[in-house]
């Protein structure tokens, strides 16, 4: 995949000239945290997570075309959150999204792009999403795109000194995607 479009996004991959867009949500404290990250501390930090995302075959920046503004980031990775159905093809969707864009409907709408490529492009059987039991923004973009949850598991941050978290597992099935997404 190079580009995705929806009617207001962009989907693509990333690009240096990206970094200050990037760096500008990626210091925030309500970004990097609910991720799982800790907040960078400069834009050199972004350009070298912006090189390592190029080596990536699926993690892209999220274009809000409006403004030709890179506004957040998504993937569909390969992790397999159940470890008894490794044998079907599955992903996981990961994101952020610049707070100055949150309420928008932006992420359920890049989110639906993303399952529309990995069940018709990509073929897969299941698509994953997840988020840590506090992020409730999170909670609701997997609710809102027909995820439905499938179990909790305790995990361990080793960027945040081993703190424990409770992370919501959630799933949508290629048997019950029946979302016509047109965007």
């Amino acid at each position: 995949m190079y580009r995705l479009e929806t009617e207001r996004l962009i989907i693509r991959r990333w690009k240096l000239s990206d970094s200050a867009d990037h760096f500008e949500y990626a210091e925030s404290e309500l970004v990097g945290p609910n991720a799982g990250w800790k907040p960078l501390t400069s834009e050199e930090q972004s350009k070298s997570f912006i090189k390592w995302f190029m080596t990536c075959d699926y993690v892209y920046a999220i274009e809000l075309k409006e403004n030709n503004k890179v506004i957040g980031g998504i993937g569909i990775n390969e992790k397999f959150p159940n470890p008894s159905i490794v044998d079907m093809k599955q992903r996981q969707i990961d994101y952020d999204l610049n707070p100055q864009y949150w309420g928008r409907g932006l992420v359920p709408e890049a989110v639906n792009r993303l399952i529309k490529f990995g069940f018709e492009e990509m073929n897969l059987d299941i698509i994953w999403c997840n988020h840590y039991e506090e992020n409730y923004n999170s909670r609701r973009v997997n609710e809102k795109c027909g995820f439905k949850y499938q179990f909790t598991k305790e995990e361990v941050l080793d960027q945040f000194d081993n703190k424990k978290v409770n992370t919501l597992y959630y799933r949508i099935d290629r048997m019950t995607y029946d979302k016509p997404i047109t965007s």
